[in-house]
């Protein structure tokens, strides 16, 4: 008769206590975060001082960023990726993004002896007989995944390899369900917005990013447009490596056969997050003319990228958060990690072209239309309906802050969307909403002020001449605009 394996016994119970465990730990920590700002503001508001007022609201965001800072870190998963989003300079309280920043890239990492299990699982060989190098500290973890230095036995390159977490993605899937249930309740009480449409859109997005097959085709995919469509890509992009028989079957490309390793070039860089301590280690003053114009060619490349995957094939990086960003020599900018890619289909391509064109011309009647174009449906009955309808398009899909205005604050009570209601809003557009408002961060951490809509101006009448929707357009005129792409 076997005796009761008693350890075994409780590992099955913590696991599957575990997505109830942690459903209860977001609960408790969200409602404590939200009650401590609803409390505030009831007792802010018979303070009458406006100096007053800002210090109590700056101590008051202090005391939820470390709260909030516990729960994402604590928790991890899913969680890294909504202080990804939420840890911007131009979208949240300074003291938030302080806090915050430093968990794009520094999540926990998985102790190298699960990392060495999956590998030799995957490949059905030992690190040694693969790799000559093998670095055991991550370059980097995220929350799906980590990424090692390496050298392939017999070359002479560094390769980059990405190995999941084991386990993690019944944990983010728990997260994210409950993240639905509380952006339900907000849209109902505090947020005139279907926040709902877009966690809908991040759950679907999450999931591919763990299908590495996806990644190493988005990653090569993306690959040959740039390369292909430019003189000079304005951006460096991984290869994923050739040539490897795994242990069931002869991949095109290096990844293991359960997808869970992921193996590609190394790009030598730094960080665009460290990019102002690199200068200063340099003797280089980063508020110095030549520090500026660096930043406006860093700045420049990723838009010029991010217009044209956008706006001329709707295929596009979706995740440029600071910790997939390197600058390597000469303020080249490398992409890095392409699990978040969307694939516009071409309605919603061009009808954000036009919208394009309406933000940088600031034509209200035309976004209006771009509105409808692109099922976003909106309710209100202020004053200045169009005017405000234009505010709240800028806010959400262009990078430009107003005059005088150094933070975007989306849910301040004079904020479109406080006077707009959105009631619906296509999933899809999602990816585009959180990669320009992503870009707007790196530009407000760059010290840049610039309109993404004005610089794509001619990329989207590019793409709709070539649609046959471009009015009045001539081919004169879009040659002229062909000639700006081939400069680059």
């Amino acid at each position: 008769m076997h005796g009761f394996d008693f350890k075994d016994i409780q590992d099955k119970v913590s696991l599957r206590l575990r997505p109830w465990h942690r459903s209860f730990q977001f609960w408790v920590r969200a409602a404590d975060i939200y009650t401590g700002y609803k409390v505030f503001q009831l007792r802010v508001s018979f303070v009458k001082d406006a100096k007053k007022q800002e210090a109590l609201w700056e101590k008051q965001h202090e005391l939820a960023a470390d709260k909030l800072y516990s729960m994402c870190s604590d928790l991890g998963g899913f969680f890294l990726k909504i202080a990804q989003i939420v840890g911007k300079p131009d979208l949240a309280p300074a003291a938030w993004v302080k806090k915050l920043v430093t968990l794009c890239d520094q999540a926990p990492a998985t102790p190298f002896d699960a990392v060495q299990l999956v590998l030799e699982k995957e490949f059905g060989q030992s690190i040694g007989e693969i790799f000559d190098n093998f670095e055991v500290n991550p370059l980097g973890s995220a929350s799906i995944a980590q990424v090692h230095r390496a050298r392939l036995r017999g070359d002479k390159n560094d390769v980059v390899v990405k190995v999941q977490h084991p386990g993690v993605q019944d944990l983010m899937m728990t997260d994210i369900r409950n993240l639905q249930a509380f952006a339900l309740y907000m849209q109902k009480t505090d947020i005139k917005f279907d926040l709902y449409s877009v966690t809908k859109e991040m759950e679907k997005q999450i999931g591919y990013e763990f299908d590495f097959l996806r990644e190493a085709n988005a990653m090569e995919r993306v690959y040959r447009f740039l390369y292909e469509n430019n003189k000079k890509t304005p951006v460096l992009v991984p290869r994923v490596l050739q040539g490897l028989v795994t242990r069931q079957v002869l991949v095109v490309f290096l990844y293991c056969s359960y997808m869970r390793v992921l193996v590609m070039d190394y790009i030598d860089g730094i960080p665009i997050l460290n990019l102002g301590d690199e200068m200063v280690r340099r003797g280089i003053n980063p508020s110095s003319k030549m520090a500026t114009v660096a930043k406006q060619n860093i700045l420049k490349s990723l838009t010029l990228a991010y217009g044209q995957m956008i706006l001329k094939t709707g295929f596009f990086h979706a995740d440029p958060h600071p910790g997939n960003i390197l600058i390597c020599k000469g303020s080249e900018v490398a992409l890095l990690d392409y699990g978040q890619v969307k694939d516009l289909p071409d309605q919603l391509r061009l009808g954000y072209a036009n919208l394009v064109l309406a933000m940088a011309d600031n034509d209200s009647a035309k976004a209006i239309e771009c509105y409808r174009e692109l099922g976003i449906n909106t309710v209100s009955n202020c004053k200045n309906e169009q005017q405000e309808l234009l505010r709240l398009a800028q806010t959400m899909f262009d990078t430009k802050l107003p005059p005088g205005v150094v933070m975007l604050q989306p849910f301040a009570e004079d904020a479109s969307i406080k006077k707009i209601g959105v009631q619906s809003f296509p999933e899809e557009l999602f990816s585009i909403l959180r990669t320009i408002h992503l870009l707007r961060g790196l530009s407000v951490g760059l010290g840049i002020n610039y309109s993404c809509a004005e610089q794509w101006r001619p990329i989207a009448e590019d793409a709709l001449y070539n649609a046959g929707r471009l009015k009045g357009a001539d081919r004169t005129k879009v040659c002229k605009l062909r000639r700006y792409f081939w400069r680059y």
